[in-house]
């Protein structure tokens, strides 16, 4: 550059020779490690305090005209950057336990009101800070074990309650340690409060002449379903009884209730089918079908 700025070959700019000073100055600075360590620290006041640059300002006319070190130049631009990425970071936490240390730390600061004599007769009221010696501690990172039990009845969101097994404080007492229960999603049962719901599919033929299911229960006994008429789609009855224990009593359990879902042939029939019973049960059906609508 100091051949592109030379004033021999700049004849017609004016600011020529001053450009070429100013690179001149500032490649001194650069070049120099004391001078450019200086310069990292605290800038251009520190070199003129410190008797290592003249006075002037060559980095900013110098680099302000051409858009370097950010000059606010005609010509700066800022550099491209692609989009910030921000991602979850899980890590493992543990237990800061307060051990003792050597040394006495003051503890238990407050504020106290004090009377001060100042004259003959003459006394005033000020605040003073107040602090007790104590045993100096640190905090050292522990890991401790947890049993958590869950009991029957308890509900999404409910709270278990670790007492003093928080962070601990200083001057005081410990937190608490609290775990929120979340329950994951039953691909069978969905439960409200402490009823339970379900969805069943039947064929169409069950669904006119009656059926019995058996339905796996949570803790794995059978619900038996027994229907001797017609179902229709979306009907829905209440098996008492066999919903969630209540938390508070368990002895007391919700309801458990089942929709059922009539899965029609997806082929057409056949004349001899329209011409059996079958085609009479269906039309039967959809007559009761269409009752129930209009109820």
């Amino acid at each position: 550059m100091a051949k592109e700025l030379h004033p021999d070959k700049n004849k017609d700019d004016p600011n020529a020779s001053q450009k070429f000073q100013d690179l001149s100055a500032a490649y001194e600075v650069l070049s120099d490690p004391d001078k450019r360590r200086t310069y990292d620290q605290c800038g251009e006041e520190c070199l003129k305090k410190d008797g290592m640059m003249d006075s002037g300002n060559p980095f900013a006319s110098f680099f302000g005209d051409f858009g370097f070190f950010g000059g606010g130049g005609s010509n700066q631009h800022e550099t491209p950057k692609g989009a910030t990425v921000t991602m979850d970071l899980f890590v493992t936490r543990n237990k800061p336990v307060m051990k003792p240390a050597q040394g006495m730390r003051k503890c238990n600061c407050r504020q106290e009101m004090v009377t001060r004599q100042l004259g003959p007769g003459r006394l005033q009221m000020m605040q003073q800070t107040v602090c007790d010696e104590c045993p100096n501690v640190k905090l050292v990172n522990e890991e401790r074990l947890l049993e958590i039990e869950i009991e029957q009845g308890m509900t999404d969101g409910q709270e278990i309650k670790f007492v003093a097994e928080g962070e601990p404080h200083l001057d005081g007492e410990p937190g608490d340690l609290i775990f929120k229960v979340k329950a994951d999603p039953h691909p069978i049962f969905e439960r409200h409060e402490d009823d339970l719901y379900t969805n069943i599919t039947i064929s169409l033929q069950d669904a006119l002449v009656g059926f019995t299911v058996d339905i796996g229960h949570l803790d794995g006994h059978i619900v038996q379903v027994v229907r001797d008429k017609i179902t229709w789609p979306g009907a829905r009855i209440r098996k008492k009884g066999e919903g969630m224990p209540n938390y508070e009593n368990n002895n007391l359990h919700g309801n458990l209730y089942i929709t059922f879902d009539v899965e029609f042939p997806k082929s057409e029939f056949s004349e001899e089918e329209k011409e059996g019973k079958c085609y009479l049960i269906v039309v039967l059906f959809l007559h009761s079908v269409f009752i129930v609508m209009l109820n």
